[in-house]
């Protein structure tokens, strides 16, 4: 049974609201629109610039939580960010820098930053980080920008098999697997669920009246923090476990087919 008194939905993108050729589902800008008494947040690993870029008729209408929790824009404004210490960053760019097959995106607030790479390695960075900018050193991005988030791009499909071999990582940071080719690494404090946690406070909206979807273990924090939590049919089967419900796949429109069910307060004009 769909709860339809629902005040947000938070919705991953990749994988979940996403089909498998990154395209949205048709009718989720109409659905926005048609539900104004529900706070619509994307939640992704994404940028916020990439976020916006997604959905420009109705970019006001949407909360942010990029950068998988470490940043939270609304209307054009960052109400949150969490940012890491100059330390943590350079630890990381020294220690996955030296691994084979790894490659580096430091997400600021302004930017993202990355070294030049093969062509494959490239277009993965541009396509998550529209506003991406190509340096010679990563070190020297350092202090330039808030820097809350490393994203770490790994050939091969890997991120799983590169995620349980790590070790000796500092206790102020923690990484998180956000696909089979990356790897996120942000403070430990850091997560989707936090940033839903610290909205719902904010706009004063029960757990009870907050939906979350996705797909991935970067989804794990995302879900517990909605009293209706959904997984994909392609979801990874830990974040099955914990999820209340299991909709369709994101090539079956399994968001869509969810938030369908629940009564518009608006009529759109076709």
């Amino acid at each position: 049974m769909i709860n339809t008194n629902v005040k947000l939905v938070a919705v991953d993108m990749d994988g979940t609201l996403l089909d498998s050729q990154k395209n949205p589902p048709a009718d989720f800008d109409s659905w926005v629109l048609a539900h104004p008494q529900i706070q619509t947040v994307l939640a992704s690993g994404r940028q916020y610039a990439t976020l916006r870029d997604e959905f420009p008729e109705i970019a006001d209408q949407l909360m942010y939580v990029a950068d998988n929790g470490s940043f939270v824009f609304r209307q054009g404004e960052m109400i949150y960010c969490n940012e890491m210490a100059a330390e943590d960053i350079h630890w990381c760019i020294d220690y996955f820098g030296a691994i084979p097959g790894l490659h580096l995106v430091l997400c600021g607030a302004k930017a993202a930053y990355m070294k030049h790479a093969s062509e494959l390695v490239e277009a993965n960075g541009t396509m998550y980080y529209h506003s991406l900018e190509f340096v010679e050193s990563l070190h020297d991005c350092v202090g330039k920008d808030i820097i809350a988030k490393i994203a770490v791009f790994i050939e091969d499909f890997r991120a799983e098999e590169v995620y349980n071999s790590l070790s000796g990582i500092p206790e102020s940071i923690a990484p998180v697997l956000s696909g089979d080719s990356w790897i996120d690494v942000a403070n430990r404090s850091v997560s989707k669920g936090s940033a839903i946690e610290a909205i719902l406070e904010n706009l004063h909206i029960k757990k009870e009246e907050a939906m979350a979807f996705g797909d991935y273990l970067n989804d794990y924090e995302l879900l517990l923090s909605c009293g209706e939590s959904y997984a994909m049919e392609n979801a990874h089967p830990k974040l099955k476990k914990i999820a209340k419900h299991i909709t369709a796949s994101n090539d079956e429109d399994g968001v869509m087919k969810v938030l369908r069910q629940i009564p518009a307060t608006v009529e759109m004009q076709l």
